[in-house]
């Protein structure tokens, strides 16, 4: 395959995945590993295009979206084309607009024609195709163009995952051909969350066609830093080694530095100039903030290994006084050094790399760009927490976690609902993603009545694992045919619910139509999507099970712990769940992963699984109905087998607490010969 760029590797580092490399754009020669720094709407916030040249910037990037909206393709297409507009010589990339459209996600509409969205200049409607961003882009007159793909959060369920990657790359063929004849290079971008298995096949399916370079799209949107790298790495080693590879929005320099050493040529980020806005400065003498009182008399240089024109006049007495006083040449300084930081750091690494020399640099930085203010250490004084006044109402409080999220605590047994991760990341993470409901909420094509998929929320609580069951709903429904869902909620003490709702300000989940209809009514309908609706059965679950008006597909099992409602933990409430599903397909989600939990649903009847791990528990839990295991939903979990047996058997909570000491030798026999354990249920193998 050939390239528009002509790139070509010069060098590459010993024990390393780090290379050096030269390509040519149709302004100029780039050498690599390069940082490109962003000018969204045609500039870097605050720099002068000169500026950026004598800092050695060798490409910018600037947006689709937001050319698109002002100035507008015409006024490229007039002055012909952007270099000549913004008085820049060297090379441009430009951005799809996907990662913009991605973070309106209340403001358009998803479909496969392309995204729809309001103007927030004028509010008038657009729709952004991949053959409208290429046509934007060829008037815009980048070097490098990017194809429009549809971003999503790193931390998506498979099923959304795979969808989302589906629409990129069939964008991504209609891109291809969009760009046509033009001279002009064209991206196309790997997605696929952070399941290596997409990583893979997206890799796979985008290398068949005949892009310039490569991507790596879908990192820095939620997930840690060990998942970014990782999957940077392995996404890194499926793309072709004869072609420029480009990870999207990273970031810091320890984070370019680490995606260097995974294979990386290309980075951009706003954050030279963003932290440079709020006074950081990155340094030889670690990062620097300059709104701290200890500059305000010094009269050193700002780095005194660095050659740019603010260290070289500026001291940082006065830099601390421009931030302070929120003056614009403050930002404007401050960004000018950190840009030259990243150029200085990148051509650092290049030499290195050409020198035999990039692992030892590697380990030398890695620690510096980890470090504070080397020369003023940044000591934390320890501050005690104000004890605010207790937001109550009956059984129930306001409870602010350290990270400074709300949840809900019960007074009386002191667990607090969600207590180590924000209520809607939990419930994302636990219920609705592992259950795949983006998946599962999907209409069959053909089909033009199909049962409603009915979720039991037992626990409802502050409705956070509701609501996420709601709001991906709607996510989907916005782009896509789906079934009905009904969702019912059991609670016996809508205070908690109450409560939050009250005090929305701190539970922003709760801004919807439905938790205001289900306190006043009891039930809510969305006025948006006939086939959603949502109702409250109120009273102990216990009491309301047997009575509940459908059999659940999903359970989303999140009562207090056993050692507040002991009873909902037992065997014989896990046996009355397994019936109540009717021999139909069904899977439990719960928080637990306790060993008396999870007996009692083997010996209810479920199939068993390890569920994700949350805040401190490394792993909870998914049971599943024998139906729902023949017809291959446990594909997606790794089911409790041998080694989790004979750990049980040294257990001391080997048997459920309400089952009589003289079923303890049948019991033992029973899950041992359970068919989880043996794989002879219905063919299905563990």
């Amino acid at each position: 395959m050939t390239s528009r760029l002509d790139f070509r590797v010069e060098a590459t580092a010993e024990g390393s995945r780090a290379r050096a490399a030269t390509f040519r754009t149709l302004h100029n020669v780039v050498q690599t590993p390069i940082f490109m720094p962003v000018g969204t709407q045609a500039t870097v916030k605050a720099q002068l295009t000169q500026s950026l040249e004598d800092a050695g910037s060798q490409i910018l990037l600037a947006n689709t979206y937001h050319l698109l909206l002002r100035p507008g393709p015409e006024v490229f297409e007039k002055l012909g084309g952007i270099h000549r507009f913004m008085s820049w010589p060297r090379g441009v990339l430009t951005d799809s607009g996907g990662f913009q459209i991605f973070s309106l996600p209340h403001a358009r509409s998803m479909s496969e024609e392309g995204a729809v969205f309001q103007s927030y200049l004028d509010g008038r409607t657009i729709l952004l195709s991949p053959e409208v961003s290429v046509a934007t882009q060829r008037s815009i007159g980048s070097d490098i163009m990017m194809v429009l793909d549809q971003c999503i959060p790193s931390t998506a369920d498979l099923a959304t995952a795979r969808a989302a990657m589906g629409i990129t790359h069939r964008w991504a063929a209609r891109s291809l051909a969009a760009r046509g004849e033009s001279r002009q290079s064209i991206f196309g971008i790997v997605q696929g969350a952070l399941f290596p298995e997409l990583r893979r096949e997206s890799a796979a399916a985008l290398g068949e066609m005949a892009f310039d370079g490569y991507a790596i799209g879908g990192l820095a949107v939620g997930e840690d830093k060990a998942a970014r790298e990782d999957t940077c790495e392995f996404t890194a080693a499926l793309l072709p080694e004869h072609l420029p590879r480009y990870l999207m929005g990273v970031g810091t320099p320890l984070d370019i530095l680490e995606a260097v050493h995974r294979g990386v040529d290309m980075f951009d980020c706003i954050i030279p100039t963003q932290v440079a806005q709020r006074g950081g400065a990155f340094t030889s003498r670690g990062f620097l903030q300059l709104r701290r009182g200890v500059y305000k008399t010094s009269d050193e240089a700002l780095d005194p290994e660095c050659g740019c024109p603010t260290c070289a006049r500026y001291n940082r007495a006065y830099l601390h006084h421009l931030t302070k006083s929120k003056e614009t040449l403050g930002w404007q300084l401050l960004g000018q050094h950190n840009i030259y930081f990243y150029h200085r750091l990148m051509r650092e690494i290049r030499q290195s790399i050409f020198d035999g020399r990039f692992l030892e640099l590697y380990h030398a930085k890695r620690l510096l760009l980890q470090e504070d203010d080397l020369d003023n250490p940044v000591n934390l004084p320890k501050v005690k927490r104000k004890k605010t006044p207790s937001i109550k109402l009956g059984n129930y409080e306001v409870h602010i976690a350290m990270e400074g999220f709300a949840s809900i605590r019960h007074i009386s047994s002191g667990e607090i609902m969600h207590s180590r991760n924000e209520p809607m990341d939990e419930a994302r993470g636990l219920y609705t993603e592992q259950a795949q409901l983006s998946q599962r909420v999907l209409a069959e094509a053909g089909c033009e009545s199909e049962r409603a998929l009915v979720i039991w929320d037992v626990g409802l609580g502050a409705a956070a694992n509701a609501m996420a069951a709601i709001t991906c709903y709607e996510t989907v429904a916005a782009g896509a045919p789906v079934r009905p869902l009904r969702l019912l909620s059991f609670e016996n003490d809508l205070d908690s619910l109450e409560l939050a709702f009250r005090h929305s300000d701190k539970f922003a989940y709760l801004r919807h139509s439905g938790p205001a209809w289900l306190l006043r009514q009891g039930h809510w309908q969305s006025r948006e999507h006939a086939g959603l609706s949502w109702e409250v059965i109120k009273g102990d679950f216990l009491d309301t099970l047997d009575g509940a008006p459908a059999p659940p597909e999903l359970i989303f099992y999140d009562m207090f712990s056993s050692k507040t409602c002991g009873a909902h933990w037992s065997l014989e409430t896990f046996a009355r769940l397994f019936a109540a599903c009717q021999r139909h397909p069904a899977a439990l989600f719960t928080y637990s992963c306790s060993t008396a939990a999870r007996v009692a649903m083997l010996a209810a009847g479920f199939w068993v699984a390890r569920g994700r791990a949350s805040g401190e528990k490394q792993e909870t839990t998914v049971a599943l109905t024998p139906e729902a295991a023949a017809a291959g939903w446990g594909a997606s979990y790794e089911f409790l087998g041998a080694e989790w047996l004979a750990k049980w058997e040294r257990s001391s909570a080997r048997f459920p607490a309400d089952l009589p000491r003289e079923a303890h030798a049948d019991f033992t026999q029973m899950l041992s010969g359970h068919a989880q354990f043996t794989g002879h249920q219905r063919g299905v193998a563990v």
